[in-house]
């Protein structure tokens, strides 16, 4: 066993390692939120990104109408994400990065995911109603093989003390 050592131990180069969590209204996305960033304050060269799908408008045939609602929705979740990012920053100090796109959930966080070589995690939380919600349910299926990273699946039934004594 020894024997299939070889070589002296190299030093381990600096990365950046973010984890990515999906942002929206739901009382479990608050748990998965938390968690993120206190596992990122602890992960050495480690980040957070806010994600936040807007999922494309239903009125198409009146475009000014549809121009005019993707702008609020994009600045609904501007500002939805800079009030998280605040409140992350005070309880623990980090900063997140964060992204707005448009489009279906599901396909826009495996594109992003893609897109990046530092995502180390994504991070759902399942519904405290029992039920695991869109997102959980898509990436506990077949499309986790899509995934470049691991999938952390936190119970939206915890409690922000559980959260900060695992974390």
């Amino acid at each position: 066993m020894v024997e299939d050592i070889h070589g002296p131990i190299r030093p381990v180069a600096k990365r950046h390692r973010r984890l990515l969590v999906v942002v929206d209204d739901s009382p479990e996305c608050k748990v998965a939120i938390r968690f993120a960033a206190a596992r990122a304050v602890h992960i050495t060269g480690g980040g957070l990104i806010l994600f936040h799908c807007i999922r494309p408008g239903e009125f198409q045939h009146w475009m000014a109408v549809a121009d005019r609602m993707r702008e609020e929705a994009f600045e609904q979740a501007e500002e939805l994400l800079a009030g998280v990012s605040q409140q992350l920053n005070d309880y623990c100090g980090v900063e997140p990065e964060t992204v707005v796109v448009e489009g279906d959930p599901k396909e826009a966080v495996v594109d992003y995911i893609k897109t990046r070589d530092d995502i180390f995690g994504l991070v759902l939380a399942a519904g405290d109603d029992g039920g695991p919600g869109p997102l959980v349910d898509y990436f506990t299926g077949t499309a986790i093989f899509d995934l470049p990273c691991p999938v952390f699946l936190i119970p939206g039934s915890m409690t922000y003390d559980q959260v900060d004594a695992m974390a």
